[in-house]
């Protein structure tokens, strides 16, 4: 049977707070639209339709670099946008409706509901129990009645349907009319719907407050590691040296085939060690003209990119120059502070220290200085 998900990203979500749609703000590293879509994507659903608004498809396809995914122009409504995803979805046989606003979604969740739809549901989704006392309120907070909570339940997405139930229930519904979910589609088309268990950690991002709070639900499935990357340069004919994006005055340059910052260079293999993504040798070959000079930004804003594609977090790096000149306490601070911007970090979360060999080797003989750093992420499992 043929599989399509649908995910739902057209929205704005004002309520949310952010300089951005919520769909595109960070969440543990990644954007909240990229963690459902990662989540399909482990699962092997056939095609993954977004859904998104016309005028944000620049930032929809920036968050879901890397990713097999077919894109959707949204509607006025939520009813609207999922009309276009089903359109783009063709005649699969099952197909899942998901809010961007529920990073929370696991494999397990999906499997569950694809299962139920093969075991003969037609339309089935996540709920959860409500156990709070329900109450209904006027403006101004007085309490009017209390509600019967025996049997409610708090609905959650993705619904799952079987596709030909639910192009139908879509086809025979009013365009002009809006539904707060697809169940309720299907069931105005007089079809049965069901409910599984739940998961708390699809948590709908609605308010500012809910980020921190799913972060908190996610943190199970999370995992600290530490990559190390170490790099040397001989010292040549030049009148500067530039370290940790820092230009410093020197009575010698550094020789190497890009701008030979020993401080970056280490930093980035610390980065690609800590996702397991090789060496910077591997990215940017010194046998490619292409890097000839090239500024050392760009490697690190590169490591940068694949941890967040990975999902991954930076929180914290230190990098320890090795040499006897030049002097690198005057120029600390800039460098600290060049790292943390690139890196988009709080300055106390980047270490720039330095030391020497007392005149030791080819570092304190001055034919050369060295790096090491250290890079603490925060990924995924």
């Amino acid at each position: 049977m043929t599989t399509a998900a649908i995910i739902v990203a057209a929205g704005r979500g004002a309520r949310a707070g952010g300089d951005q749609p919520k769909q595109y703000r960070p969440l543990l590293g990644r954007a909240v639209l990229a963690w459902s879509v990662a989540a399909f994507a482990k699962t092997g659903i056939d095609r993954i339709i977004v859904v998104r608004a016309r005028e944000q498809a620049d930032l929809c396809a920036a968050a879901l670099a890397g990713f097999d995914v077919t894109y959707a122009d949204g509607g006025d409504t939520r009813t609207a946008s999922v009309r276009a995803g089903l359109a783009a979805a063709q005649q699969a046989d099952i197909v899942l409706i998901h809010d961007a606003a529920r990073p929370g979604l696991t494999p397990d969740i999906i499997r569950a509901l694809i299962a139920e739809i093969k075991a003969g549901s037609g339309a089935v989704a996540p709920a959860l129990a409500v156990p709070d006392t329900l109450l209904r309120t006027e403006e101004g907070g007085r309490v009017t009645s209390e509600l019967d909570r025996n049997g409610a339940v708090r609905v959650q997405t993705p619904q799952a349907f079987r596709g030909d139930a639910l192009r139908a229930a879509y086809a025979a519904a009013p365009d002009d009319k809006s539904f707060t979910d697809d169940l309720a589609v299907v069931r105005a088309h007089g079809g049965e719907t069901r409910v599984i268990a739940g998961d708390p950690r699809l948590l709908k991002l609605t308010f500012p407050e809910d980020f921190s709070m799913l972060e908190r639900l996610l943190s199970d499935e999370r995992f600290t590691c530490v990559g190390s990357g170490f790099d040397a340069h001989r010292f040549g004919a030049g009148d500067h040296v530039t370290l940790c994006g820092v230009r410093i005055p020197h009575d010698k340059g550094l020789l190497g085939h890009s701008d030979a910052d020993a401080g970056w260079h280490a930093l980035v293999d610390a980065i690609l060690g800590a996702l397991g993504q090789g060496d910077i040798g591997a990215h940017f070959p010194p046998s490619n003209p292409q890097w000839k000079g090239a500024d050392s930004e760009r490697f690190l804003r590169h490591a940068h990119k694949l941890a967040a594609n990975a999902g991954a977090r930076i929180v914290h790096v230190d990098v320890t120059l090795i040499c006897e000149r030049p002097k690198i306490g005057p120029h600390r601070d800039a460098m600290r502070a060049r790292t943390a911007e690139v890196l988009g970090l709080p300055l106390d979360r980047v270490s720039v220290k330095a030391t020497t060999t007392e005149r030791m080797g080819f570092m304190g003989r001055e034919e050369g200085l060295a790096a090491q750093a250290t890079a603490t992420l925060d990924r995924p499992t």
